[in-house]
């Protein structure tokens, strides 16, 4: 039998720590010290050389008169400056006009991906529940969505509602052209591929309530309707709820599919929050209001995910 001392398991454990000290621990102190400040980046010429000009075997080239050819090459750097300016991005962020119009786009993207995927998935599994020809085949079909990635999902969908040449031209929508369509483009993206992860979870709950259970329920009510309500639905109220939680987690820092199907088009009419961030930080050099409204989104989802979670410990205790 082989005894671990403390030493050893120090050693084991190292690779772990470092990794959320890299990875998780850093990024978010250094994400939080740059939304304090004013961040200003620029090139900075530091110098001038003459070089000479070499040619494809590494030889001098030289002039009429014997010289060798010069050239001049700028060195250039690139310089950080960080100016203290305290929560001004983030009292910058309320007053934001575009900063609102993200937050009205993913705020109706949350809440009607996330219900149809919840209705969605829970009417598949009680159909998948039951007995039905090729039962193993069609679940496997089901799932496969959830491993595509959402780059990869966003270019397919691209193709999918192309108004001209696109397989749903017949239809004449403008999927990606008319604001309002757009928007219910993205969302149908969305609850394409997520509505299986709800209808897997919502399956194995189903399948995790005893038998037994079932059927002394249906004998004492005789009614399908309170089989549903005094026992499965109570019994699969925390699988419900954790789903809930992850989608909107998820669905709140919605970004790969506004990237590759709509870039946030037409107009900012599905410019979403994590979009709008990005923009704000890779694109204008904002990085300071970009952290900052990272971080605000962050402060919402924890208010959100422990007021479930003490909504649930209450139900349950």
């Amino acid at each position: 039998m082989i005894r671990w001392t403390k030493p050893v398991k120090f050693v084991f454990l190292l690779p772990a720590v470092f990794w959320v000290l890299a990875f998780t621990v850093f990024p978010l102190g250094y994400s939080l010290y740059i939304s304090l400040h004013d961040v200003d980046r620029k090139v900075v010429v530091t110098g001038r050389e003459k070089v000479p000009v070499l040619n494809e075997a590494g030889e001098p080239v030289l002039k009429k008169s014997g010289e060798p050819r010069t050239k001049t090459v700028v060195h250039r750097e690139l310089q950080t400056n960080f100016t203290w300016n305290g929560f001004a991005s983030f009292i910058r962020a309320f007053g934001d006009e575009e900063v609102g119009s993200a937050v009205k786009v993913t705020a109706i993207f949350v809440f009607t991906a996330v219900t149809a995927e919840i209705v969605l998935g829970f009417l598949l599994a009680f159909l998948f529940h039951r007995y039905i020809f090729g039962r193993p085949v069609l679940r496997t079909i089901m799932i496969l969505p959830i491993f595509a990635t959402p780059i990869a999902v966003g270019y397919l969908f691209f193709t999918v509602f192309y108004e001209i040449g696109g397989p749903l031209e017949f239809m004449g929508i403008p999927w990606l052209s008319q604001p309002d369509w757009a928007l219910v483009s993205v969302i149908i993206v969305d609850i394409w591929q997520w509505t299986p992860f709800c209808f897997l979870v919502f399956l194995a709950a189903l399948q995790s309530i005893p038998d037994d259970l079932v059927e002394c329920a249906r004998l004492d009510s005789g009614s399908a309707w309170d089989l549903w309500r005094i026992v499965v639905i109570p019994m699969m109220q925390p699988v419900i709820i954790i789903v809930l939680l992850l989608r909107l987690a998820e669905a709140v820092k919605l970004f790969d599919i506004i990237a590759t199907l709509t870039k946030g088009g037409p107009g900012i009419a599905t410019q979403s929050y994590s979009y709008l961030a990005f923009t704000r930080g890779f694109k204008l050099n904002d990085f300071g209001y970009a952290s900052a409204m990272a971080y605000l989104l962050l402060i919402v989802v924890m208010i959100v995910v422990t007021l479930f979670f003490r909504r649930l410990r209450q139900t349950y205790a």
